[in-house]
């Protein structure tokens, strides 16, 4: 994927392509300062696409690293005043992690209104790449990344200055390497600057048809409002803003997301305590995280970069991996990757079906498919926290396994609606599988109830997968009124 679309990406990355080459346009009037660039073979709707590909696979990948790091949180090994703070840490955490879905979500809408392909993909680990925030790794929470997490969340280095933004660069710099760094706000700089030009994103290119299609608040909030939901600490502030699920029909909408997802990052430079930007909740934790090596342990030892895998030439580079190979660990591992596959599907299809705001969302498809998509993200909670309490291998000592969060082979979905109800089906014959290894092997019981109330979760939902595949008026979509 990164070298299909890397060649494209000259202009954000500050790379200077020959004028012949390019098709320069600068931005005039333009609230940021940057300025648009667009490839030779490239029309601005295409590029706008590209870019927003490229914002959606760095949302999906910093979800995922930041849902590892906050499991990493906890464990026996925190001393007793301390598991008050930590719990409150991967409380934030997660609530940040949430976020990043709202994020992720709301690029797929403004990818739906200019009738775009949709985009849940991200590249697997490890892979490094020209234009992403940094070198993805799964990895337990340390100074090191969380100050990396604050690199890339950051304000432009003019807004964010003193002796703790020096301090905090030159450390990832001279781990990193400054040229494998990129904040994420220059992306969204490029895309404000793009859809400030109606000479290049007209106002014909948004689909308002597009609007019940979209997800949406209603549906998808749960409760997410400041933070409230999953907040069982009172680690995360009152103030902390709502989740971002923003619906796109016209060029306004577009920008009020872009410069709202960006704000949710990096806003707040001053970075006091109480301010509630990524950018802020992840300094605030690194302000008052053990730096000395010789501190009691907050983290669990997970493995960096976990794999469900024993062989060496399905990653690029297996010594940057950590090979699950502890029996039971692996069955649970790919059960893991197994549901995430499942979330991704059920995001995906949900874009098929209009809205349920006005009937019951649970008696419909789309209601089925939320109502899932909320059911997988608790099983990926769920089997994680059975991970990273699972040994690497039988002879790795202390060091856990931790969730693989490896990409299925493919996210494309059928042509046909039933077609794709079936690939659903398929999953879950699949689990089930995997559920019958499981109980067979020595499982504690709570992990054998779990697993048979998943079972059952599942064959229910079967019952009404097979439902819908005898209706086909059921499985076909209301169209769009072009």
């Amino acid at each position: 994927m990164r070298s299909r679309i890397r060649r494209h990406l000259g202009p954000l990355l500050g790379v200077t392509s020959p004028s012949s080459l390019m098709h320069i346009r600068a931005v005039k009037g333009a609230s940021t300062s940057a300025k648009v660039e667009i490839p030779i073979g490239f029309a601005p709707r295409q590029y706008a696409i590209l870019l927003l590909h490229v914002a959606a696979e760095i949302e999906h990948s910093l979800l995922v690293q930041y849902l590892y790091a906050a499991y990493s949180l906890g464990g026996a090994d925190v001393p007793e005043a301390d598991r008050e703070r930590v719990a409150q840490w991967r409380e934030v955490i997660l609530g940040i992690a949430k976020e990043e879905m709202g994020h992720l979500m709301t690029v797929q809408n403004l990818l739906h209104c200019l009738g775009a392909p949709l985009n849940l993909n991200r590249e697997d680990y490890p892979w490094d790449s020209d234009f992403y925030p940094f070198p993805f790794q799964l990895e337990p929470l340390t100074p090191l990344s969380l100050a990396k997490y604050i690199y890339i969340e950051a304000p432009s280095p003019e807004e964010w200055t003193g002796d703790e933004a020096d301090a905090i660069r030159a450390l990832v710099e001279d781990k990193i390497g400054v040229e494998r760094l990129h904040r994420v706000g220059a992306l969204y700089d490029q895309l404000q600057a793009l859809f400030e030009q109606p000479d290049l994103i007209s106002d014909a290119n948004f689909d308002g048809a597009t609007f019940p299609f979209q997800v949406n608040w209603d549906e998808w909030g749960r409760g997410y409002k400041g933070g409230v939901s999953g907040n069982a600490t009172n680690g995360i502030a009152p103030e902390t803003p709502d989740i971002l699920l923003l619906q796109i029909t016209s060029r306004t909408d577009a920008l009020n997301a872009i410069k709202a997802i960006s704000s949710q990052g990096e806003a707040n430079p001053t970075a006091s305590d109480d301010a509630s930007s990524h950018f802020a909740r992840f300094l605030k934790i690194y302000r008052h995280f053990p730096k000395d090596k010789k501190s009691p342990a907050l983290t669990r030892p997970l493995a960096v970069n976990p794999v469900a895998t024993s062989v060496p030439d399905v990653v690029s580079d297996a010594s940057a991996c950590s090979v699950i190979t502890h029996p039971h660990a692996r069955i649970w591992a790919e059960l893991f990757n197994l549901r995430y596959e499942m979330l991704l599907l059920c995001l995906a299809h949900t874009f098929k079906y209009p809205s349920n705001i006005l009937v019951d969302r649970q008696n419909t498809p789309r209601g089925l498919l939320i109502h899932s998509t909320f059911g997988e993200m608790y099983n990926l909670g769920a089997i994680a926290g059975i991970l990273v309490r699972t040994p690497l291998s039988s002879d790795s000592g202390p060091l856990r396994a931790g969730p693989p969060f490896q990409m299925p082979f493919s996210l494309e979905l059928p042509s046909r609606l039933a077609d794709i109800w079936r690939q659903h089906a398929d999953l879950l014959t699949a689990s089930q599988s995997i559920i019958e290894a499981l109980l067979v092997s020595p499982t504690d019981d709570a992990e054998r109830r779990y697993l048979v109330s998943l079972g059952e979760a599942d064959r229910q939902i079967g019952e009404t997968i097979h439902s819908i595949l005898n209706d086909r008026s059921i499985a076909r979509p209301l169209q769009h009124q072009y």
